[in-house]
């Protein structure tokens, strides 16, 4: 089962568009900001790289999750946190600054990382050559569409401050409705194919995405760091960048099966995400945590 050339085309469009917007939220700040901040930095890595990999291989194993969904969802583990982790994070409190470096960081280890995982988990889980393992020439070609809309971005921001300014939202925006058009038109095409495996690996999403939003926040919280340092790197891992995930699934490694755990996620992570806030957070915003205030440890 494998993706078309117009759905791997779309997806290009998608990231690419993705990253641009995430490059003209971004600075040279929010890369050096991170060496002053070495605790929180080295809570959210270790969780992002370590803990939650290793979590979602468990419940794989747990839910019993068939071998394409199991890779497909721990390609989802591997990908960095979402630009909707930057507005979750303002609306219950996380210092948004510490969100918007870390998925700068997160984003460029993702490059060495997801071709780690993604082949580990295709070599553990899919044996029998349903999916090819990631080449070299693969992975250089997800560097460069990663990378380069990140640096335009930032190039633009560096040298149109206000039209990057007045162009974050839109861009933000039409990604969303593209990835969107794009997940929802994978899916209904192989609807009847994979609807037997929905009720197979919607529980592990469902199960991978609160433990790595409550992971997040407890964690940062037992190693002493405030709560809206925790805040933020609970959603900087809690909401992964499904895309990336599914451009990989689709455009990469072409095929569909491996897509639906990113695909159900990307919808599913946003009633999530709000929950946790309401339920475990139990706050609308922080007063006095701006988007450009450096994060404090205690």
């Amino acid at each position: 089962m494998s993706g078309s050339p117009l759905v791997a085309q779309l997806l290009i469009v998608a990231l690419a568009l993705v990253m641009l917007g995430l490059g003209l939220t971004l600075k040279v700040e929010d890369f050096t900001r991170l060496l002053k901040y070495p605790k929180a930095v080295v809570v959210a890595l270790v969780l992002q790289v370590i803990v939650l990999p290793v979590a979602c291989y468990a419940i794989i194993v747990l839910l019993n999750v068939p071998p394409l969904f199991a890779v497909g969802l721990m390609l989802l583990a591997a990908s960095p946190g979402g630009i909707s982790a930057n507005l979750f994070s303002h609306l219950f409190g996380g210092n948004v600054a510490m969100n918007i470096s870390l998925t700068a960081i997160n984003t460029l280890l993702s490059i060495v990382t997801m071709p780690v995982i993604a082949n580990w988990a295709i070599n553990t889980f899919a044996k029998t050559g349903q999916v090819v393992p990631l080449q070299f020439g693969k992975v250089v070609e997800v560097i460069v569409i990663v990378l380069v809309p990140v640096a335009v971005g930032m190039w633009l921001r560096t040298v149109k401050p206000g039209w990057a300014a007045r162009s974050e939202n839109p861009t933000k925006i039409f990604s969303i409705i593209v990835l969107v058009v794009v997940a929802v038109g994978a899916v209904v095409k192989e609807w009847q194919a994979l609807s037997g495996g929905f009720a197979a690996i919607g529980p592990a999403v469902l199960a991978f995405n609160l433990v790595s939003l409550l992971a997040g926040y407890y964690v940062a919280r037992a190693t002493g760091l405030d709560k809206a340092i925790s805040t933020a790197i609970s959603y900087e891992i809690g909401i992964h960048n499904a895309t990336l995930a599914i451009f990989i699934a689709l455009a990469v490694l072409n095929n569909v099966q491996l897509a639906l755990p990113a695909a159900i996620y990307s919808f599913s992570m946003y009633i999530t995400a709000t929950l946790f806030g309401l339920l475990v957070l139990k706050r609308r915003g922080a007063p006095g945590i701006a988007a450009g205030q450096a994060p404090q440890a205690r």
